[in-house]
């Protein structure tokens, strides 16, 4: 049984009434869900978003359609969750470090020996991070299950509801901010 067929079959258990499946559903995508959020929206909302995600995702359950598949469905979920989180009216932006954000570094820095490339990793870690979370919420998205997810052209297109040519301008345009905001940052050092 392929992965897409495994969701299909804990799905449809899930809509049924088993909790089990939807457990483990749960546990195959909540990382996946807790990064988009984290790079959504930073720290300090992620896992309150990534777990809103998965409370909208079995109430609506009933609506899930196998044709995008579980992947891009969770996915699109999360994504609208965060807008909704950033649209709330007392949401704080957190683009600056926090932290949480220097753990995050610190965990996913690169295991080279020695402080100054540790330094150097972390630096530029926390840089991308930054960067992302200046990026509009419409090339963010993109940016955020392209790279980082490694969804392709076709589910982030089925993930957001665009068309494979729009996820392609998005990623290019996000792309060339990125480029001119870590140049920024560099400057700044």
């Amino acid at each position: 049984m392929d992965e897409r067929d495994s969701d299909l079959y804990l799905t449809d258990k899930s809509i049924n009434g088993d909790e089990a499946a939807f457990e483990a559903l749960i546990l195959k995508y909540q990382d996946k869900v807790f990064n988009i959020c984290r790079y959504m929206l930073g720290n300090r909302d992620a896992e309150d978003a990534a777990q809103d995600t998965f409370i909208k995702a079995y109430r609506n359950l009933g609506s899930f359609t196998p044709s995008p598949g579980f992947s891009a469905w969770i996915a699109r979920i999360a994504v609208n969750t965060c807008i909704d989180y950033r649209r709330r009216p007392f949401h704080l932006s957190l683009s600056a470090a926090t932290p949480e954000g220097e753990e995050y570094t610190r965990e996913h820095a690169s295991k080279t020996p020695g402080p100054e490339s540790s330094l150097e990793s972390k630096r530029a870690g926390l840089a991308v991070s930054e960067a992302i979370g200046k990026l509009p919420e419409k090339l963010r998205a993109v940016v955020v299950l392209n790279e980082i997810e490694g969804f392709s052209y076709e589910e982030v297109s089925a993930a957001l509801d665009i068309p494979v040519g729009t996820v392609k301008s998005r990623l290019s345009r996000a792309r060339e901010e990125l480029r001119k905001l870590l140049a920024l940052a560099r400057e700044q050092i």
